[in-house]
Formats: C-alpha cells, structure tokens, sequence
C-alpha cells in the first residue's frame, strides 16, 4: 500500500463496460488505428495498469488474449490490439486508444462461455473501430472522486492528480457510442465464428449479477452497485436488442458455437475476490496476510479494496482510506502532518489535538487537524500506527464541515490490531474451480460447499441459473473454495 496520491488515483473507477444507450451509425469501410493513438495507448498502459491492479499473468491471460486476437481478426484489426487480463475483482471491460483492451478476472469469473468471453471482448473492440475511445465526454471528477472531491480541497495538487486520472478512467460512452458498439460487436462476434445471441446472454449475466450484488450486505458502495449499473442500468430492452441484433445476422441460436467447455477449462484455478498481496476485505474487516495487520470498521462504514490502499466511506460524508508509507517524517508524531500536507499540495495545517497511544499492541499516534483552504477549513482526522523498519500505517479521513462522527472514527482507529501467527494462516484465497455434477446433485448441495456468504446465490450467478433450475449429471459448474482446498 502506498500514499494517498496513488490512492486518488485508484478510487476513480472506470465505467466502459456495455452501457446502455441510444441508436448509432456504423463506421464505413475497415478500422484505422493511427499512430498517434497507437503512441497514447503504449504511454497509457503501464501507468493505467499499475493503478487497476496490474496484470494477472497465466493460462487465463494467455487464453483471453487469443480469443481476442480471434475476433480482432473478424474486425479487421489482426495483430493490431493488445489484450490484457487485469488483476481486480471489480466486474468490468475497458479499452484506451491505441486497441488496448482491458478485461478483469472478476468478469472473466462471471462468464460461462468462450463466446460470452468473446462478445465482451468483441463490444470493446467496437468502441476502437468506430473511435469512441477518442471521442468520449468526461465524466464528472466532483463526483468521481472517492476520497478528496477536488471542490472540497481547492487543493491544486488534487486537481492535477484528478486530471491525470481522468485521462485514464473519467470518461464515459454517449448512449448512441454504447449501442454502435453493440451493433459491431455482434457483427464481429458472428464473423469470428461466435454464436452472436452469446451476446444477449453476456447482458444476462451482467444482470444477474446486478441482482446479485445489490442484495450483499455490508459490502463496499461501489461493488456493490456497480457504477455502471448505477448510471446506465441494464435493461430488458437492452437485453432483447442484443436478441434482435443476432437474429438479424440469418444465424439460429447454437448454429455457431459458444465453446463453453473450452472456456470452463481455461477458467479453472482463476483467482476469485481478493489478491493476498492487497489484503482481504470481508464486510467491514480488513485483513492482511503478509502485513500480519488488521481492523475493523464500525457499523455505517463500507471497505473498498485496492492495489494502493482500503478506501472507507462512512456516516455524515466521511470518507478517506486505511494505507502504508515509508515514514519520510523522522517520527510518529510529526507523520498526520506529513501525510496531510502530501495529499493537500502544501496547504496550512493546523493541528487541534495529538493523542499518543498503545492501540493492538503497537504505538499509534491520533491527530485531529484542519486544512485550510480557498473554500474554508476541511477537517481532518488522522491515525498512524507504527510499522516494522522506517514504515507507518496510517487512516486519513476527513468530512465536509459540520459532519462526520467522532465516535465512529475513534473506534475505527482503535480496531487496528497485529495478526497472530495462526491468524495470518488462516487468510487464504479463494479461486473457481470447475466440477462435474454428481448424479443427484442439487444447487443446494453443491453450494455449501463453496467459500463465499450467500453462496446459493453466488452459485447461480457464476453458473448463469435461474430459480428452479435442475443440474444435469455430469454438468460442469463453477465453484469458489479455498485455494488450499479441491472440491
């Protein structure tokens, strides 16, 4: 984990994926991609990467990438795209000029088919070849920005950080670019050989998962409604679009093939939820294996886990992170003022209260200041915990005036705890792992053995089931267990 910085950078989430629109014209004649774009997209990835989660290296990788390639191909774009798998449990596809395409494993997860792989896939290409990558409005920062709104600051450190990560995720597609993309993805999907009602089926999942994540308790505000369900919510019509736009290819439904079993293969093993290396969020705990540290949040306080650092939002407008940094300070104490000035540009700080403390055995110091900006103070609270060698961890909140709660924050701050030996064991990931049904098998009887709350639920949307589906004998299906463990 490191500073705030990266973190602002990080909690803009991108929102490419198959968003619903209105009606569009298709691009005439074979894709371009210009030098220029081929030049922003090299110069993009390693730095889009590095704040996404990095890419997820292995069979998946590699099996996402040739599927890809196979409907570039169809595009007329062979041997011009990049495609990577992005290590994030985030459900989400993305592309940047230049053909980079972007796919997470946590959508990867969700899928059931080669040909649903490839509809994604296929979708995102589509916004290359008609240029919406070049072409896109920019979202509003204001309400993008999960941690410091750039109004609330005034900060002018912020507003660049701000910008450089709009470059990267603040854009969204017009709802005529999300329908154009639609109509060519499905036409790349058929011409590469793909069943083209995969694509209405790829919607489904998306829906299903929507549902699905919209009843989970106690989980992170943006997994748990996605953003881009949030915007643009997937529709029946959408869904039956798809259907519609299939249909006008002359090709029946199964009449190509979707290569589910090949997919099911290459699925197997694919790391579900989070990576160690970032920690586990579960509900409202944090826990980290490696760091062997801990906390809890208090009720009213959701976690959004990141490769930079936990970002909290909690009662009365709070919001701000859990992160780690090299301590550059000299000593506990004077860290809450570093770090404050780090992420504020240089801004007054003023400290109203120092409390020095022993919190889950280690010393911790709790700082209660006040930025002082152009729009007046912006209170602040801050915890730092010390850390083994020169690092510190740290919690960084702050509240629009007049809000926030004391109470809360205290108890947050005080949660922070060292893992036990046997603790740290115990944090194991999670992956999917494909198995045959037994004959008798039942949704029920196959979902308790997974690793996951509500798995019932969980299983039906990775296996795209609906209520009172019946498993064949010998169907294949995805479970979540422990890494450790074969179902």
């Amino acid at each position: 984990m490191t500073v705030t910085s990266n973190r602002i950078l990080a909690a803009i989430a991108p929102v490419f994926l198959l968003l619903a629109g209105g009606c569009g014209e298709r691009p005439a004649g074979p894709p371009e991609i210009s030098a220029a774009d081929r030049e922003t997209g090299a110069r993009q990835h390693r730095a889009l990467l590095a704040e996404f989660g990095g890419p997820y290296e292995g069979p998946q990788a590699r099996y996402v990438a040739g599927v890809g390639e196979r409907v570039a191909d169809a595009a007329g774009l062979a041997g011009q795209c990049t495609f990577t798998l992005v290590n994030s449990d985030v459900v989400n596809a993305f592309a940047v000029p230049g053909c980079y395409i972007y796919l997470t494993r946590g959508l990867m997860g969700l899928v059931t088919s080669e040909a649903e792989l490839a509809s994604v896939l296929a979708h995102e290409i589509g916004h290359i070849a008609a240029r919406h990558t070049r072409r896109r409005e920019q979202r509003s920062l204001l309400n993008a920005l999960g941690v410091f709104a750039v109004s609330l600051t005034g900060s002018e450190q912020l507003t660049r950080l701000a910008g450089r990560a709009a470059q990267y995720f603040g854009y969204r597609y017009s709802r005529s670019q999300e329908y154009e993309s639609d109509d060519l993805g499905i036409r790349y999907l058929a011409d590469a050989g793909y069943d083209p009602h995969a694509a209405a089926d790829m919607l489904a999942a998306l829906a299903r998962h929507e549902r699905f994540m919209s009843g989970e308790a106690a989980r992170d505000a943006a997994q748990a409604i996605p953003e881009w369900a949030r915007t643009h919510p997937l529709t029946e019509r959408r869904i039956a679009r798809a259907a519609e736009e299939a249909e006008a290819t002359g090709l029946a439904d199964d009449a190509q093939p979707e290569n589910a079993a090949a997919f099911l293969a290459a699925v197997d093993g694919l790391l579900y939820g989070d990576d160690p290396e970032q920690g586990f969020v579960r509900g409202r705990t944090f826990a980290h294996p490696t760091m062997r540290i801990a906390f809890e949040a208090p009720p009213g306080f959701t976690l959004t886990n990141s490769p930079q650092a936990i970002g909290l939002s909690g009662p009365a407008g709070t919001s701000g992170e859990f992160g780690g940094a090299r301590n550059p300070a000299g000593s506990l104490e004077a860290y809450p003022v570093w770090l404050a000035r780090h992420i504020a540009g240089g801004a007054a700080v003023t400290v109203d209260r120092l409390e020095r403390q022993q919190v889950g055995g280690v010393a911790a110091v709790f700082a209660w200041m006040r930025l002082t900006t152009p729009r007046g103070d912006v209170p602040l609270a801050v915890a730092a915990y010390d850390g083994p060698g020169d690092l510190a961890y740290h919690f960084l909140l702050a509240a629009p005036p007049g809000g926030g709660d004391a109470a809360a924050i205290r108890t947050l701050f005080r949660s922070f705890r060292v893992l036990t030996d046997a603790e740290a064991a115990a944090l194991v990931p999670r992956v999917i792992r494909v198995v045959r049904a037994s004959p008798g098998a039942s949704i029920p009887s196959l979902a308790a053995g997974m690793a996951a709350e509500r798995p019932a639920a969980l299983f039906a949307t990775l296996n795209g089931l609906a209520p009172g589906d019946r498993l064949a004998p010998g169907q294949p299906v995805k479970l979540v267990v422990a890494a450790n463990r074969r179902p």
